[in-house]
């Protein structure tokens, strides 16, 4: 530390060692404490730009694949709902001896057959959860034939344009070509 004198000049003073190190820590401790301009954190607007420029890249390649998804979904709930009818027209033969008749239809499986050959041992309750009979994806009835032209019965659903036959999208869901 420096001290003036008038006659002398500047005098200096001897200061100890450990208050010179505990000034500089307290110097140290203020810088610390108080933020600077410089060391604020943060993104800048090119890196904001960059990842918008990602993002859009990433929703140009997945969104098209996304948005074709929707009929692959109803055609393959289409086709486990004909499976869970199938499982649903065997425990019917089971309790009766034969599947329900074209007549009969489906609707045999939630309501006693009252025409054709009645059902010997019908389960009480039915043999479809919550008592009905579903509708395919495209809100269409399954169609039902027995004895079926592939199998002991047939299960179809017509697809999005309900009508018998189409290609692709519009192509029916038949139990027989189900795996």
């Amino acid at each position: 530390m420096m001290l003036f004198s008038m006659d002398t000049g500047p005098v200096y003073e001897a200061v100890p060692h450990f208050q010179i190190k505990e000034r500089r820590k307290m110097t140290e401790l203020q810088k610390k404490k108080e933020p600077s301009v410089t060391s604020e954190q943060g993104f800048t607007l090119i890196e904001l730009m960059v990842v918008m420029v990602i993002l859009g890249i990433l929703a140009g390649l997945i969104v098209p694949r996304i948005m074709d998804r929707p009929e692959e979904a109803r055609r393959a709930k289409a086709g486990i709902q004909i499976q869970s009818i199938e499982q649903a027209l065997k425990l019917y033969k089971l309790d009766n001896g034969q599947y329900p008749t074209t007549e009969q239809g489906l609707l045999a499986l939630v309501e006693a057959p009252t025409v054709g050959v009645p059902a010997r041992k019908w389960r009480a309750g039915g043999y479809l959860e919550k008592g009905k009979v579903p509708k395919d994806p495209w809100d269409g009835d399954f169609v039902y034939l027995s004895p079926g032209l592939h199998g002991d019965f047939d299960l179809i659903s017509y697809g999005p344009d309900h009508q018998s036959g189409g290609e692709g999208n519009d192509a029916d869901i038949n139990n027989w070509e189900l795996q």
